[in-house]
């Protein structure tokens, strides 16, 4: 059987990575979430005295590039990938609101994103894999084979978001996630570099009020007749 790209785009909060995780666990393919390698590059910042105040220092930040290391390890127990920073297991960090916060103003800055680009395109030269994230199908990959874009309204992406954060001990109320949601959409779609919108041959997966089993069968189907065309 032929090894295919398949992207998969959308709006944050839209249950697109854990989706994207389960369908390349499920065909043997690797997953790679590339909003987690932007997520990390922010934590770095915030970290490192990039981030200060409400002010980016965008040329410490280029200059700090070629020693920041990001990698995916798979997690003996879990059988999920988890995000490494130079080299540290940074996954649970990289998911709270500090982070949340600024993620989508660090992904904005145009070589941050051409070189975040270049790592996910060398990801995937060999095929096999699943990526999400804002752009792969219209930017990293605009001749997958798969291309899928997710969304979901922006209350039932917040609802989701903050059952995750209180999942993991995170303090925030609902109208901190909404607002949180609703920056983001905004950020992502009207930034210069690569921003978030459907490709032109994606396929539009609405999962407002769909189960998790229903998604992973749509999924699976869409797979099973690109691979077998």
């Amino acid at each position: 059987m032929k090894k295919i790209i398949i992207a998969i785009d959308g709006h944050s909060s839209s249950g697109k990575s854990t989706m994207a995780k389960d369908l390349a666990k499920q065909i043997g393919y690797t997953y790679i979430d590339s909003g987690a390698m932007y997520r990390a590059l922010t934590l770095y910042s915030l970290q490192n005295g990039i981030i200060y105040g409400e002010k980016i220092n965008e040329e410490k930040l280029r200059l700090s590039l070629p020693d920041i290391k990001i990698t995916f390890q798979l997690n003996a127990q879990s059988r999920q990938p988890e995000t490494y920073l130079n080299g540290r297991n940074v996954e649970k960090e990289i998911r709270g609101m500090e982070v949340a916060n600024w993620v989508s103003a660090i992904a904005a800055i145009p070589y941050v994103r051409q070189a975040l680009v270049a790592m996910q395109q060398e990801l995937g030269k060999h095929k096999g894999i699943v990526m999400d994230g804002r752009d792969i199908a219209t930017v990293v990959f605009p001749d997958a084979e798969l291309k899928i874009f997710v969304t979901a309204s922006p209350e039932v992406r917040a609802r989701r978001r903050l059952e995750e954060l209180i999942a993991k001990g995170e303090n925030a109320s609902y109208e901190e996630v909404l607002a949180n949601v609703k920056k983001r959409d905004y950020m992502d779609s009207t930034r210069t570099e690569g921003p978030l919108r459907q490709a032109d041959d994606a396929l539009i997966l609405d999962n407002s009020f769909m189960t998790v089993p229903e998604q992973k069968a749509w999924l699976i189907t869409q797979y099973n007749r690109v691979v077998n065309q």
